[in-house]
């Protein structure tokens, strides 16, 4: 009964909170204004006051001096590996050589029991060093070509003249792009010849490079069977990949037949 009384006296006081609400109301979206005043003064503050044009241009800056660090770091493990490993490996394979020679001519009636197994042993020696060589230069090829540093339009011609099929090259390079456009594109170009040679059945390819306002165009077209698609985990999906990291562009029209040309854009300065 205590509890049905309270309710009861408490009851009229309701009707007056309703005008006070509704009062409440009117300074609501003043309120609402001031802290969302605050909020935008508290983030300017802590982000600074900068467009996002200008954060844009900031971003695209920072990548481009993060892809041209990655190159030149890519170039430095490339001398590494040329001017110490290979050159220990060389002097290994060169030795091994020598020691095999004179085994071989000391070989005689005399010669103890293990001699021969000996010579096999250096012998094996001598060929994994060899291997270990090929191995060297294969993985400094595939890190930074050193024909690239005589231009990417001669790596482009070596490049060629290596296809089993034969290439027609054109190339018009008025001005070099950076070290990192001028490594895409090679490897670009390597890919597309590549996939020329093992997959299309062409008789003839052509390899185009040149400079277009603010691009670099690499064009690869064959007169092979045509039907190349980029599909994942093919070579040509890890191009488009590698394109896209400094916004580059890669088309490809292939219908069954052929011909196929595929279109590579790179900007040419990062």
């Amino acid at each position: 009964m205590r509890g049905i009384s309270s309710t009861a006296h408490a009851f009229p006081w309701t009707f007056l909170l309703i005008p006070c609400g509704a009062l409440m109301l009117i300074p609501a979206p003043g309120l609402t204004r001031a802290v969302n005043s605050l909020d935008a003064a508290l983030i300017t503050r802590l982000l600074g006051p900068v467009s996002l044009p200008q954060r844009l241009r900031e971003l695209e800056r920072t990548r481009a001096a993060a892809v041209d660090d990655s190159a030149a770091r890519l170039r430095s493990i490339e001398r590494d590996l040329h001017d110490g490993a290979q050159a220990q490996m060389v002097a290994v394979a060169m030795k091994l050589g020598l020691a095999r020679e004179k085994l071989g001519s000391g070989a005689g009636a005399a010669a103890p029991a293990d001699f021969a197994r000996a010579l096999e042993l250096v012998d094996a020696a001598h060929r994994s060093a060899k291997q270990a060589i090929a191995e060297l230069r294969d993985l400094a090829r595939g890190i930074h070509p050193p024909v690239l540093d005589r231009g990417l339009g001669t790596a482009l011609q070596t490049l060629a003249a290596r296809s089993g099929v034969p290439v027609e090259v054109v190339i018009d390079l008025p001005r070099r792009p950076s070290a990192a456009i001028e490594t895409i594109a090679y490897f670009c170009a390597a890919e597309l010849l590549a996939n020329v040679a093992k997959h299309s059945g062409a008789r003839h390819a052509t390899l185009e490079a040149v400079h277009v306002p603010g691009l670099v165009r690499v064009r690869v077209r064959d007169d092979g069977r045509g039907g190349a698609r980029i599909a994942g985990g093919s070579g040509l999906a890890g191009l488009a990949e590698r394109i896209r990291t400094v916004d580059g562009r890669l088309d490809i029209t292939s219908p069954p037949g052929g011909p196929t040309v595929v279109t590579v854009e790179l900007p040419a300065q990062l």
